[in-house]
Parts: C-alpha cells; sequence; structure tokens
C-alpha cells in the first residue's frame, strides 16, 4: 500500500469515517471511497455502496480486472434513552448483533451496572448526553421513557443528526402528541417521518424481550435492507 493511501486510510479510521478502499488485483492501483462516492453508478462505484451496507468486503468484476473492495465501517452503536425494562432485554440483543450500546438516563436508581452489565451507563440528561455523544451514520436512537422532559429532547438531538434509526415507545395516539411537541420546535412532517413511533415491527410483542426483538429486527432491517 503506497504511504499516502495508509496515511489517510488511518486519517478516516480515526476520524470514524466509512471508507472502502479499492485495490485492482490485476494492477495493483488503489483508491478510497467514501459513502458519497458510493452514490454513483460504476462497478466499483455499486460495489462499494454494497459493502458499505454489508460490512463485508468483496470481490468484483470490471472492465480494468477484479478489484476488491475492504470495507472499514465505524463500529454500529446504539443509543438507548430509559433504563427501563426493555432496555435491560435489548441491550444484550444489541451487543450481540455488534452495537456498542450507550444507555441514558439521569435516574440514578434505574442506570446501574447491576441491571446492565457491560454497557455503558450515562447518567445525564438526554440533550447533554447526546451532544457528547454525536450520534453519526452509523447509530440507532431508541428512546422508550414514555417521559417527554427525556424522550423529546434525545429524538430532537436524533433529528438533526444522521442516525440511521431514530426509534420511540408509544401508541399511536401518544406518538400523534409527540410530533405535534417536535413541531413546535421547528421539525417539518419530512423530519419526524425519519421516527418509527409506535417503534418496532408489527409482530404483536407482548413482554419487554417480545418488544425487544420487534425494536432489534426494525433496527436491522433499517440498516440492512434500506441501506443496500
Amino acid at each position: 500500500m503506497k504511504p499516502d493511501v495508509l496515511k489517510q486510510l488511518n486519517e478516516d479510521r480515526a476520524a470514524k469515517r466509512p471508507v472502502v478502499l479499492a485495490t485492482n488485483l490485476t494492477s495493483g492501483d488503489q483508491k478510497l471511497l467514501y459513502q458519497t462516492d458510493a452514490e454513483g453508478q460504476s462497478e466499483v462505484e455499486t460495489g462499494a455502496r454494497a459493502v458499505f451496507a454489508s460490512d463485508k468486503p468483496a470481490t468484483i468484476e470490471t472492465v480494468d480486472g477484479p478489484v476488491f473492495l475492504n470495507v472499514f465501517n465505524p463500529p454500529l452503536r446504539m443509543i438507548v434513552v430509559g433504563a427501563v425494562h426493555i432496555s435491560q432485554a435489548l441491550a444484550p440483543m444489541a451487543k450481540l448483533a455488534g452495537y456498542q450500546v450507550v444507555v441514558v438516563d439521569p435516574r440514578g436508581a434505574w442506570a446501574t451496572a447491576e441491571r446492565f452489565p457491560g454497557v455503558d451507563l450515562v447518567d445525564e440528561w438526554p440533550d447533554d448526553a447526546m451532544e457528547q455523544l454525536q450520534p453519526d451514520r452509523r447509530t440507532a436512537v431508541v428512546t422508550l421513557t414514555h417521559d417527554p422532559k427525556l424522550d423529546d429532547p434525545a429524538l430532537a438531538a436524533a433529528l438533526k443528526s444522521d442516525a440511521f434509526y431514530i426509534g420511540s415507545l408509544g401508541s399511536t395516539r401518544t406518538h400523534a402528541k409527540r410530533l405535534q411537541r417536535l413541531e413546535r420546535l421547528g421539525f417539518t412532517e419530512q423530519d419526524m417521518a425519519r421516527i418509527h413511533g409506535p417503534i418496532g415491527l408489527s409482530i404483536g410483542a407482548k413482554s419487554p424481550a417480545e418488544i425487544a426483538v420487534s425494536i432489534m429486527g426494525q433496527i436491522t432491517q433499517d440498516l440492512r435492507q434500506e441501506a443496500a
């Protein structure tokens, strides 16, 4: 690998920028591709779009010979607002799926290491926490408290970010009231359409664990199907 390519690749990874290293296996030529590059329609650009979405490297055939596409995506993250029972089931599922999980809840009695072993806990108000966490294209944001004082600031921050998934717990009626509050904050219908509410796939989930399964399924669907 050429020193300048290696230097840029290391800088991209340190900055958590998704990047694909394209190597022509015939000529040895190498090029770094970013998500804006993957919006094109060339063979390499189409291939880059696929490996960004799948998180897996691939070799594609081009008119210039085979090209190996090695993807360097930042870690997946899930920010869960609310240290509730559903969160207790969702956090380990997300970790198994490869997410770095952060649970945000200023209520110290809820957000404890005993209830969330091995999970990063942030005992700050969601607006402050979200400012620190900076959701990006590899981040899912889930709000589960049913408390507008906690959920709404997190949703507002998520809508201003590139988070690939935003979901919020609550009935259809609760979600309608939530949208009214967000509209008063200046968000448009197009902005608010990004929020999955009620959260999760419609699978008839009842228990906290079942609801967590429905949420994890919907997040996976957004990540893998809609990004492809």
